[in-house]
């Protein structure tokens, strides 16, 4: 799973399929790559089951399946908590800091 979102066109991919579903055509366009290479990692996405398609007419359309994405972020709950913590620590120190500093003053020398 992560090795299917460790790349970067697969992710820009991702991105415009959480708006709406697209063509292939579109995702061309709107990422300015190869046609061969939308198809390539559609096909890579979609057999991971990040995407699944559907035929319109003359064109394939293909939008995100949200499970697999559950699945991260249920992976990465305990990260995010962790880096919460920290973070929030890290307000409250610079907090304590800032009213525990005088502010300085800038004075102009004369001269």
């Amino acid at each position: 799973m992560f090795e299917v979102l460790a790349e970067p066109n697969r992710r820009a991919i991702l991105s415009l399929l959480v708006s709406s579903q697209r063509s292939v055509g579109e995702i061309e366009r709107q990422l300015r790559m190869p046609q061969p290479t939308v198809s390539k990692h559609l096909r890579v996405l979609r057999e991971a089951g990040f995407v699944e398609s559907t035929v319109d007419a003359q064109r394939r359309l293909y939008r995100l399946k949200p499970e697999p994405l559950q699945e991260v972020d249920a992976w990465l709950a305990p990260f995010r908590r962790f880096w919460s913590a920290h973070v929030d620590a890290l307000e409250r120190h610079l907090d304590r800091m800032d009213q525990s500093t005088p502010t300085k003053r800038k004075t102009r020398r004369r001269t």
